[in-house]
């Protein structure tokens, strides 16, 4: 049996997702830098410098079965940013969508919302899954909006939880249930047709 979930990748209207790759290294160097994304205190985006070790990184995750990393491309074929699946928890068919990140001219465009709609129909319809986290520091107040447009629910916070950039971070949990996720598949699609 090999490693879960198995690759995948996809195509729609405002952007593709494809397994991350050292061929997208030039792309995501440049996106990195498009808004200067690294210097968000609350947040971690890799520098261009650090860009190959973020890469060999991930892709380590996704040998042991911790992360499945994506490459995010716009409707021009560019990178634009990473997403993955993390926290893979095969037994209970659990995952989070998270280490984010999308070049400054990317963000607040259909593509987020297109490559949410992909990525949580894939976890909910293809690999069953009961449950779909979304985390970030409780003070990323523009990621926790971004979170809760979706139609994620607030677990909790994890007080003190981990250390990002020097600082210690509390995290918000956000979750969408399986059944949940009908009702919340169609008011993105609404969404994104309103985006579009």
């Amino acid at each position: 049996m090999g490693v879960w979930p198995p690759e995948f990748e996809c195509r729609g209207t405002h952007m593709r997702i494809a397994p991350l790759s050292f061929d997208h290294i030039e792309d995501l160097k440049s996106a990195s830098a498009d808004g200067d994304l690294s210097k968000l205190w609350y947040t971690w985006v890799p520098t261009p410098a650090d860009m190959e070790a973020e890469i060999t990184r991930r892709l380590n995750e996704r040998t042991a079965g911790r992360m499945q990393p994506f490459t995010v491309f716009d409707t021009t074929g560019r990178a634009v940013g990473m997403t993955t699946f993390m926290n893979i928890d095969v037994e209970n068919k659990r995952v989070e969508i998270g280490s984010t990140w999308y070049a400054k001219s990317a963000q607040r465009t259909p593509l987020n919302t297109e490559c949410k709609i992909a990525l949580l129909s894939h976890a909910f319809e293809k690999l069953d899954c009961i449950a779909v986290e979304f985390r970030t520091h409780f003070l990323n107040h523009q990621s926790r909006r971004a979170i809760e447009r979706l139609g994620a629910k607030l677990d909790g916070v994890l007080r003190s939880h981990m250390m990002v950039s020097g600082v210690l971070r509390d995290t918000a949990v956000y979750s969408i249930i399986a059944a949940e996720w009908p009702t919340i598949k169609t008011h993105l699609t609404y969404k994104l047709s309103e985006m579009s």
